[in-house]
């Protein structure tokens, strides 16, 4: 109990001065490298309050700094765009979806995506988009129940989410690939400024007379990172961390979601289903290789020992 107070972090000019130093050097660097932007000086107002306004909220967003790194890596993206690096995949990715997972229909054979283009509806518009929004929320939401549940299964999960991004960032960079809607409105030719679109996601924003897909798209990091599809990720891991830690009927939700997300992820033409399976893989092979090191590396170890104790 000692030790979880001695590590625990408090307010002092020590602290004072990291926390400003970082907090100045995220929006000076942020600035040089994307430039000027609303959300890095909303993102540093929400640590720095959080951090001032009491001992909870102090350890609360310490804890979730883990998922801050994430961001700030991914909004970091943008100054590095993967198709400087490598060729972007368009045409061989459409022609392998159509080969593997083509449908006929109306004499033509089209991809899964093209086929629920010419045949969705209202309902499922407005269900696929529910679904989607739950991407972040549902990982983020059980991220807290588990922060205040269990500490050390709150790192684990934090620790084993980044670890499946940064596998999934190293395939954007060594596979660059166009999505679906890519095609539909661009073809098969690469044209690198390309912004990004809502695709079938705009039908749910054109239902509700709102603007939250295309609010979401606007502030993409990379058009040509559609595979692996973390969106599909995300859900096995909560899954899987559900089901470690017993939450019953709780699971059931978090498999649906997982599935409405997949099929979300093709219906709304962001991924092919080569994509949903390439992320469904990643977060397979992050846990496994989380569990892997957790078990074998005493620097993990230690790491999530004193981590725990920053935070309790």
């Amino acid at each position: 109990m000692n030790t979880t107070a001695h590590n625990s972090v408090t307010i002092n000019t020590k602290t004072v001065l990291i926390v400003s130093l970082i907090s100045i050097g995220y929006l000076v660097l942020s600035y040089f490298l994307i430039g000027y932007k609303s959300d890095e000086l909303t993102l540093v107002l929400i640590f720095n309050s959080l951090f001032y306004a009491s001992a909870v909220t102090r350890k609360f967003i310490l804890g979730f700094s883990i998922f801050i790194v994430y961001w700030i890596i991914f909004d970091y993206m943008k100054a590095f765009p993967n198709y400087n690096f490598n060729t972007v995949h368009i045409a061989d990715i459409y022609n392998f979806e159509k080969r593997l997972f083509g449908i006929h229909y109306k004499g033509s054979l089209l991809t899964p995506n093209e086929y629920w283009r010419a045949n969705g509806n209202t309902v499922i518009d407005v269900m696929a988009g529910i679904f989607y929004l739950c991407w972040i929320p549902v990982p983020l939401a059980f991220a807290t129940f588990l922060f205040f549940k269990n500490k050390k299964q709150f790192l684990k999960f934090s620790l084993t989410f980044v670890l499946v991004n940064l596998l999934g960032f190293v395939v954007y960079y060594a596979f660059p690939a166009a999505p679906p809607w890519y095609v539909q409105y661009h073809g098969l030719q690469f044209h690198p400024l390309t912004q990004g679109n809502t695709a079938g996601l705009a039908k749910f924003d054109e239902f509700f007379h709102a603007g939250v897909f295309k609010s979401i798209y606007a502030k993409g990091s990379n058009v040509f990172a559609a595979m692996p599809s973390l969106h599909s990720s995300y859900p096995v891991i909560v899954l899987y961390y559900g089901i470690k830690n017993r939450l019953g009927k709780a699971n059931l939700f978090f498999a649906v979601v997982m599935l409405g997300i997949w099929f979300t992820a093709v219906y709304a033409s962001h991924h092919y289903v080569l994509d949903v399976l390439a992320g469904i893989s990643c977060a397979s092979i992050g846990i496994l290789l989380f569990n892997f090191l957790l078990k074998r590396s005493k620097a993990l170890q230690h790491f999530i020992a004193r981590y725990e104790q920053t935070i309790v």
